[in-house]
């Protein structure tokens, strides 16, 4: 026996020489474990509680329709019993980890890829209710739709595990889908996906090993530094953009209160008091926002200002 090993008294049925059913010892490996520590359970939870949020957000930009996406549970199950519990047929979008090759899955009914490919499309999103295969076209879209949540499943778990997974085909019978072997453990975590008014389940089946690994210190301390140097190229990105961004000047006199009957009443030639100091600089204004100050002139034939003062605003 190794030191991974362990022999426990899990009761099998054996009858001993007084005829009496007797518990068999069974070997017990506690590297892999069917039951989730707290620790790992919270950080997994959070993981996939990011992922659900962004997933939601993904489905409502592509289908151009309110989508929501909640996490609901979390558990450690070996894959027959997970298969067990699919209904048949349904959508099983087969994928695999690319860091390690193992295998991956999402499960959800195929009338909620129907919905998407309908919204996609430009439809009302009634989708097709039969329990029918995508087609070509339809299997198109409905793999870079998974392929985008996948890469924010990636980016979910960035700070926990390296998870870049790539959709490799789609399935309808979980019963001939033999994506790993059956007493392999994996972790199942499940979804409530919501999509205008329709509201449905979906699974998803990740390799147990590779999600129950402890991260060390140094692990985290290394994703912490990457992350903090992604956040600060995405930051000094956004600034230079922001710079570029073309923006409205206008430069404004004082406002001026007037009845309704006197805007009725306008016509040519009549002279409208702007209450406006003569010595009183004009508004600079950006978006509603009194940014400067600045006097009236010309530069060449075209009038222009010149900049005296400048509005402070806290940041």
């Amino acid at each position: 026996m190794t030191t991974s090993e362990h022999v426990s008294t899990v009761p099998a049925p054996s009858a001993g020489r007084d005829g009496r059913v007797r518990a068999e010892p069974q070997v017990y490996d506690f590297r892999r474990p069917l039951t989730l520590g707290r620790d790992t359970a919270r950080r997994l939870e959070m993981g996939f509680e990011r992922f659900a949020r962004m997933w939601g957000t993904q489905l409502t930009s592509r289908l151009r329709e309110p989508c929501s996406v909640v996490h609901d549970g979390l558990s450690l199950r070996t894959y027959d019993d997970y298969v067990s519990t699919l209904p048949s047929p349904t959508a099983l979008v087969l994928c695999q980890v690319d860091v390690t090759r193992q295998a991956a899955m999402v499960q959800f009914p195929v009338a909620v890829a129907l919905v998407w490919v309908d919204y996609m499309f430009g439809g009302t999103g009634l989708g097709d209710d039969r329990e029918r295969e995508l087609t070509d076209i339809e299997l198109v879209v409905v793999r870079d739709l998974m392929q985008r949540a996948l890469d924010d499943l990636s980016y979910s778990f960035a700070s926990i595990v390296p998870l870049a997974v790539t959709v490799r085909s789609v399935q309808y019978n979980p019963q001939f889908v033999q994506a790993t072997s059956a007493a392999e453990p994996v972790v199942v975590a499940s979804f409530t996906l919501k999509v205008g008014q329709r509201s449905d389940s979906a699974t998803l089946m990740l390799p147990a090993d590779l999600m129950l690994i402890e991260p060390t210190a140094d692990v985290d301390a290394d994703r912490d530094a990457e992350l903090a140097r992604t956040r600060q190229i995405a930051r000094e990105r956004l600034e230079r953009l922001a710079q570029t961004v073309p923006v409205d000047v206008t430069v404004e006199f004082a406002p001026v209160v007037v009845h309704p009957r006197d805007v009725v009443g306008l016509a040519v030639g009549d002279v409208l008091p702007l209450g406006h100091p003569a010595t009183r600089p004009l508004d600079v204004v950006v978006d509603g926002v009194v940014l400067a100050r600045a006097a009236v002139g010309s530069h060449g034939s075209r009038l222009a200002c010149q900049i005296v003062a400048v509005e402070e605003h806290p940041s």
